[in-house]
């Protein structure tokens, strides 16, 4: 069978949160108003509207006769997947959302993952284990667009909504999910609802340009990101820098230092949270998360530095994410030493590597954009 190679660029398209929170606001109008619709305008987690094809749309009979009733079975919406120019597995994938009526429950949305969507059976994703891989931001999207249109409908009685994904088991043995105990499909992510080609030479070659405009702006401070929150967040730190000083890098984390470097800027702000801060002080030059995993090993030596007892240093050193050493932390009270000490390993890494060619500073969040502490090094001109 031939390959359909995607054309490389910079198009953006949108992530499977968004994707499954416009079908299940489709459903929703389908419910309220007897008809799934052909087109649903969508409010993403960044506060965009967005309009969405639908590609598949139906009810159940008795709501076709009975669109405001608490009785009949389902309403049912597909939305295809378009994830621009981002080399994504689940691009094209069918994001489907069933909803049922959930009579004497009024004003009671309930979320669960249907087919093809993984479950997760580990610690230090976020997420509860037993639970649908659906994370939080894209879970209060989906219950917000769904009661965006069906509030008269949660007058009466609450709405079941579950998210599947036709085909998401195999996709997800394209992703880490396996590795990361995520089992039977794929994830429902997304913290903004834009899939940026963060992959691509183009957009490594648009996060260049930025720097080099900004350079020629006459602006002396570079604020690194890796995605949306952070960015927020900086934003919220930093309110007095011009909006041109923030940058998403993605995962270009040596492109965009030696862009800085070359275009003579004195000052750099990285922020980030633990992951790909964790991926920058053990030295890579690309924090990608299909590139070298997180060194768990010195995970595990940063929490013992700061004083987690042996048997939780070892369980740190056998996970698979960052994340399940920063809630270990949480739970012992040290989330503060152990993020200071990460800053601060993450100044070292880089300041030796760019001796002499910046300030850095390194501003850290947790995963709901709060301030946990930052660090600061490198050259003083």
């Amino acid at each position: 069978m031939a390959t359909i190679q995607r054309k490389k660029g910079n198009r953006s398209g949108y992530t499977t949160g968004a994707c499954a929170a416009a079908a299940a606001r489709a459903a929703a109008l389908g419910l309220l108003e007897g008809r799934v619709p052909d087109q649903v305008a969508c409010l993403l987690p960044n506060g965009q509207q967005v309009q969405f094809s639908v590609a598949e749309g139906c009810l159940g009979e008795r709501l076709q006769d009975e669109p405001l009733t608490c009785t009949g079975t389902v309403a049912h919406a597909v939305i295809i997947k378009d994830a621009g120019d981002d080399p994504d597995v689940t691009h094209r994938a069918a994001m489907s959302a069933d909803l049922r009526p959930l009579p004497d429950q009024p004003n009671r949305v309930v979320l669960k993952g249907g087919e093809g969507v993984g479950v997760v059976t580990k610690l230090g994703l976020g997420l509860e284990i037993g639970a649908p891989a659906i994370n939080p931001v894209p879970r209060a999207n989906i219950e917000e667009n769904v009661r965006a249109v069906a509030a008269p409908y949660l007058e009466k009685c609450g709405i079941e909504v579950t998210i599947s994904v036709p085909g998401g088991d195999e996709l997800a043995k394209r992703t880490l999910n396996p590795r990361l105990g995520i089992v039977g499909g794929i994830s429902i992510l997304g913290t903004s609802g834009i899939v940026h080609a963060y992959s691509t030479s183009a957009f490594r070659a648009s996060v260049e340009q930025h720097i080099e405009v900004a350079a020629k702006q006459g602006l002396s401070t570079m604020v690194l990101t890796t995605g949306g929150r952070t960015e927020r967040f900086t934003q919220a730190q930093l309110p007095h820098l011009h909006e041109a000083c923030f940058v998403q890098m993605g995962d270009f984390l040596q492109p965009a230092l030696e862009a800085v470097v070359k275009a003579g800027i004195p000052h750099v702000v990285i922020g980030g949270m633990v992951g790909k801060l964790m991926k920058m002080a053990q030295g890579e030059r690309n924090t990608h998360a299909g590139r070298n995993p997180v060194n768990m090993g010195l995970v595990a030596q940063i929490a013992a530095e700061v004083g987690a007892p042996a048997a939780v240093c070892d369980e740190i050193r056998r996970a698979e994410t960052a994340r399940f050493a920063s809630d270990c932390m949480a739970e012992l009270g040290l989330s503060l030493p152990f993020y200071d000490n990460l800053a601060q390993r993450v100044v070292q890494t880089l300041t030796q590597r760019y001796a002499g060619r910046f300030t850095l500073r390194i501003l850290v969040c947790d995963f709901e954009g709060n301030k946990v502490t930052e660090a600061q090094g490198g050259y003083h001109g």
